[in-house]
């Protein structure tokens, strides 16, 4: 692949506009945890079947679902762009700080203010601290796959969005365990590494392959193969989406409808620390002067979660039925209509030209 064709390809890829379906996508999604909700209470024997399709605790339909959302982004991914990332450092450096410097411990702070203090005359001590223990564990877990959907809808740059990426993957791998345990106050937490080694392969590096080898392939063929092709699987995207919307939350309706007080209780702090810490990655990023399309994934990254590590820790420390457990489910619920908030907050200030500056 040339380095002419891959910059004559992605930014038509980007800047192709958005569908009448991408453009409501909030309301789609809204309809879709209805959706859910409902089929999760109507069929439950089927939810709880294909919530039984895991391997390492990993949703595998929900997996399936992901990729299809990821990969119309890898193959928009211009390659040589990727090998002059680092000559933008400080895009990195802003992820960094935010998820490992301040996000855990802003997460951690929040849930002792509320369930120690504000919710404390409504929850008994012992459920208290297990629902802090998850949220601390969803802190401490920063977003991998879903930020490339995110970073999509707010024109991100791909190539810039997957070095962060995995940049972050690699920094959970030697992080997450010393600072989930010194939050937790314990010193012996348990990281499924087949979690996160099956995650990290199913959610990043398949897609990337596949889509490496279709760019290079159509690539090839011609300069304006890729958004062409692009073009027409794009909205595979957003159906993924949406069908895993309905998917969790059709594996939570029950929780959903037994237990709604908790889910407020623990959802409040929740929606504080995310608007927060999007807040404190906005500034960040007006204040180093990033680019739009570098700020809006930087941003996206530490306020979406990485929300299979985060459950699959939660069961494996204080089991299934744990407020730990359940306050990391609630993470799930409340992430996607949250980001599409944000995403269109990003998509009200980004500039004409998204090389610019975010102002």
């Amino acid at each position: 692949m040339s380095a002419q064709a891959a910059t004559t390809t992605a930014p038509s890829a980007n800047a192709s506009p958005m569908s009448v379906f991408e453009r409501y996508l909030t309301v789609w999604v809204f309809l879709c945890i209805v959706l859910g909700i409902v089929l999760g209470q109507w069929l439950p024997g089927v939810f709880q079947a294909i919530g039984r399709m895991e391997v390492a605790q990993v949703n595998l339909p929900v997996g399936v679902l992901i990729w299809v959302m990821i990969y119309p982004m890898m193959i928009q991914i211009d390659w040589s762009a990727v090998r002059d990332v680092g000559r933008k450092p400080k895009g990195l450096a802003l992820t960094l700080i935010v998820n490992w410097l301040i996000k855990p411990f802003t997460m951690a702070a929040l849930g002792v203010l509320f369930f120690q203090h504000i919710f404390a005359p409504w929850v008994d001590p012992a459920t208290a601290s297990e629902y802090i223990a998850g949220m601390i564990l969803l802190g401490v877990a920063p977003c991998t796959a879903m930020v490339f959907v995110w970073s999509q809808l707010v024109k991100g740059d791909p190539a810039y969005t997957l070095v962060q990426v995995s940049v972050n993957d690699l920094v959970m791998i030697v992080a997450f365990a010393p600072i989930a345990a010194f939050l937790l106050g314990v010193t012996d937490v348990t990281v499924p590494w087949e979690t996160l080694l099956l995650s990290t392969i199913l959610y990043v590096v398949l897609p990337l392959a596949a889509g490496m080898l279709t760019r290079r392939a159509l690539a090839r063929r011609s300069p304006h193969a890729v958004g062409e092709l692009v073009a027409k699987i794009k909205p595979w995207s957003v159906v993924g989406l949406i069908a895993t919307v309905v998917l969790l939350f059709g594996f939570q309706a029950e929780t959903i409808v037994a237990k709604p007080l908790v889910i407020a209780m623990v959802a409040v702090p929740l929606l504080i620390q995310t608007y927060l810490i999007f807040f404190i990655g906005w500034w960040g990023a007006r204040w180093l002067k990033l680019p739009h399309n570098i700020a809006g994934p930087a941003c996206l990254i530490g306020t979406s979660n990485f929300f299979e590590l985060a459950v699959a820790v939660a069961i494996s420390l204080f089991g299934l039925q744990s407020g730990a457990a359940l306050a990391t489910v609630v993470g799930v619920l409340v992430e996607v209509p949250v980001m599409l908030s944000l995403v269109a907050l990003l998509n009200r200030w980004r500039p004409a030209d998204t090389d610019k500056a975010c102002i």
